[in-house]
């Protein structure tokens, strides 16, 4: 994909606004244009294949006792009428089989109503909200979670409120951003119809507990946990509010609830543990803990005294649920301390930014396959893996922020599609005995574009562009690998914001289509000398900060802090240093890896230098954060980018052919449903304080006109 770009675009940057945003101008394609700040309707053995990154374990050959409370596989919901799982199906595949809703006539789509949660940011709140939510839909109701975790049903046909449920999680819990992009639901199978909490509503909160509410009227359910609430700090250590925190929707598999949690990254080497846990779907008690330094010792539990193993690699997005074979798959971080790793046990190097397999029933190991060694670029894994059957083979599709994508036996982790190995990479000056001479890579796909040269700079005038220039050759920089430095800045490109995050790929089963948005945009780091060092870990603030994640992180207990400037902006105009596009939508053949089509995705029409918007609505491909979803007619919606707008492209062939303006951003994965016959897609329209979008409560569901 070439970086120049016409001199018309010289003004359309893809840095987006931080202020409240102006009035937009009309573009082809929009709805309710004149109305965008208000919602009116418009509406075996541990292989030795170090190429392939692969460490494939089996459980042990006797096998662990099924824990109390785990179960035989149960039937799943499945996606169409429904949206009854975070990915849409059981697979995460996120594609529905419904087809109302065609090329030939989305362009009729309306608003069909708009719910608000009333979930807006106060006092210390402000500035952090991010809240990405996806709501899930069974029979005739909406279940979503709002940014501080109140759980809120809807009529899915109307948008009227049925009941919500609000946890009361303090403005002091939230760790980075206030998130919650969804929930999960569990029905027992030994309850009776009419049963209180018979099906639940479950989710995990910021302030790091598990609430399981019934889905009838949003009461608690007395038996789980305490009274509907387990609390996730057990066995973490001291409370220290924002370090420790769920965001993602626990999986849930053969009766038991499965999470991970966010430990907010560059604080500490004693940071809490990235433990994750299963935990009985009926009563909330403990099945297991995978604890990575310390699997067997801690698998129910750590003894009396003692914690999780601190500093671990934490899973914070979203794992994947296997009923059928009883596994849960979980995309794995890094180490606390993202950007060195001297100090790292084996067991982090061995398990950080990995795919890891357990037993659901038991919590062992069946599998892992590593991304990244020895990963000092936090290239953890964000995106929740996709589960297929590919050629044959049950399979599971795995995407990597660093652009690369594998389809995996999910029955042992080995590579069903190509993987090379990178040699002779760079070692650096700080760490030259730690820094992996070697790394995976994806030889089937990758969203990685070509490395970056010094004509790549860019700027809205020739002195931006020569300022630019003058901080690319003054960089290190020697491919995605280069390794960290200090006496001068590094380039990493793609940045931990790059490649495929977590809203994950869409995957069109019967097309035999994957659909991919990524990002594509360079981080400009540097590793601050210890007595450099101003930021103040998360354990020692009188008050939090709302900088971006990585601005100025202490890493305490490694020999130095980090600087990240996300996205390696102009600190005048708020530029990026590079020229658009910056982030980008692709289709890819699912048998093939071969690409389909790849456009920028994103408008130029909320971005310009110094925050003040251009209105130009040209596709200059903003960053985006969300993914996307799949209808059997040939439909992908999504909305993602930073434009606020809310698109229906093409499957075939990329073109847009609709388009809403979004009152607020739209960083969160739509949904589609069926109620009363009529197909609807939804999306929630809440902002978020990483991406610059402007925050709001909006729950918009579109259809044809009745």
């Amino acid at each position: 994909m070439t970086r120049s770009l016409p001199t018309l675009l010289l003004l359309a940057l893809a840095a987006p606004l931080s202020a409240q945003e102006a009035a937009p101008a009309a573009e082809p394609g929009d709805q309710a244009v004149e109305a965008e700040a208000a919602d009116s309707p418009a509406g075996e053995d541990r292989s030795e294949n170090s190429a392939a990154g692969i460490a494939a374990e089996p459980a042990s050959e006797a096998g662990a006792a099924p824990v109390p409370g785990a179960r035989a596989a149960q039937p799943q919901r499945e996606v169409g009428a429904d949206w009854p799982f975070w990915g849409g199906d059981a697979a995460a595949t996120r594609y529905t089989p419904l087809d109302q809703i065609t090329p030939a006539n989305v362009d009729r789509l309306e608003r069909a109503f708009v719910y608000h949660t009333g979930d807006l940011p106060e006092g210390t709140a402000e500035g952090t909200y991010s809240p990405e939510t996806t709501p899930l839909k069974v029979g005739d109701d909406l279940l979503l979670c709002s940014a501080m975790n109140v759980l809120i049903s809807v009529n899915a046909a109307t948008g009227e409120e049925n009941w919500r449920f609000d946890p009361g999680v303090p403005n002091e819990a939230i760790p980075y951003g206030a998130t919650c992009r969804g929930v999960a639901l569990w029905t027992d199978p030994e309850a009776a119809e009419g049963d209180p909490c018979a099906t639940r509503v479950i989710e995990a909160t910021l302030d790091a507990k598990l609430v399981a509410v019934d889905i009838a009227d949003g009461s608690p359910c007395e038996e789980f946990g305490e009274n509907g609430t387990v609390d996730l700090w057990q066995d973490i250590g001291e409370r220290v509010p924002g370090w420790y925190a769920v965001t993602a929707p626990p999986a849930i598999v053969r009766g038991v609830v499965v999470t991970g949690a966010q430990v907010l990254d560059g604080q500490a080497e004693e940071a809490p543990s990235g433990v994750v846990r299963g935990f009985d779907a009926r009563t909330g008690e403990l099945a297991w803990a995978w604890d990575l330094a310390a699997p067997e010792q801690n698998r129910s539990g750590p003894p009396e005294g003692e914690v999780y193993t601190r500093g671990t690699p934490n899973m914070w997005t979203t794992a994947t649920a296997d009923e059928e074979l009883g596994q849960v798959y979980l995309p794995m971080g890094n180490s606390a301390v993202d950007y060195y790793g001297s100090n790292r046990s084996e067991a982090e190097n061995e398990y950080a930014t990995s795919l890891v397999a357990l037993d659901a029933t038991t919590g062992e190991e069946v599998w892992h396959f590593q991304t990244v060694r020895h990963d000092v670029w936090d290239y953890d894994l964000g995106s929740q893996a996709t589960l297929l059957d590919w050629l044959g083979t049950p399979a599971i599709l795995l995407p990597s922020k660093q652009g690369d994508l594998y389809i995996l036996d999910r029955r042992t982790g080995e590579p069903l599609t190509p993987v090379g190995e990178l040699t002779d990479l760079p070692q650096g000056e700080i760490e030259p005995d730690y820094i992996s001479p070697s790394q995976p890579y994806s030889e089937w796909h990758t969203l990685r574009m070509e490395p970056l040269e010094a004509k790549d700079s860019w700027g809205a005038t020739p002195l931006d562009q020569l300022w630019c220039r003058i901080q690319f050759h003054r960089a290190n920089y020697d491919g995605y690998f280069t390794p960290p430095s200090s006496d001068e800045p590094w380039i990493q490109y793609p940045g931990y914001n790059g490649g495929s995050d977590w809203g994950s790929v869409a995957v069109d089963t019967a097309r035999g289509i994957i659909v991919a948005n990524y990002n594509d945009v360079p981080n400009y780091n540097r590793l601050v000398p210890r007595d450099e060092v101003e930021g103040v870990p998360i354990d020692e603030q009188d008050e939090r900060g709302t900088g971006p994640e990585g601005a100025a992180d202490p890493q305490v207990g490694a020999p130095y802090g980090i600087n990240v400037n996300a996205g390696w902006r102009n600190p005048v105009t708020g530029m990026p240093c590079v020229a658009p596009p910056y982030g980008g939508i692709r289709a890819i053949d699912l048998d093939t890896g071969e690409t389909l089509w790849d456009r920028p995705l994103g408008t130029a029409r909320r971005n310009g230098p110094f925050g003040i918007p251009s209105y130009l609505p040209i596709d200059i491909g903003t960053p985006n954060n969300g993914g996307s979803v799949v209808t059997a007619s040939g439909l992908v919606f999504i909305a993602a980018a930073t434009d606020n707008l809310f698109r229906a492209i093409d499957i075939e062939t990329g073109e847009t052919l609709w388009s809403d303006v979004l009152p607020a951003g739209g960083q969160a994965n739509p949904i589609a449903y069926e109620a009363n016959g009529r197909q609807y897609v939804l999306v929630t329209a809440m902002g978020h304080h990483f991406m610059e979008t402007l925050v709001g409560d909006s729950v918009i569901a579109y259809a044809l006109p009745e």
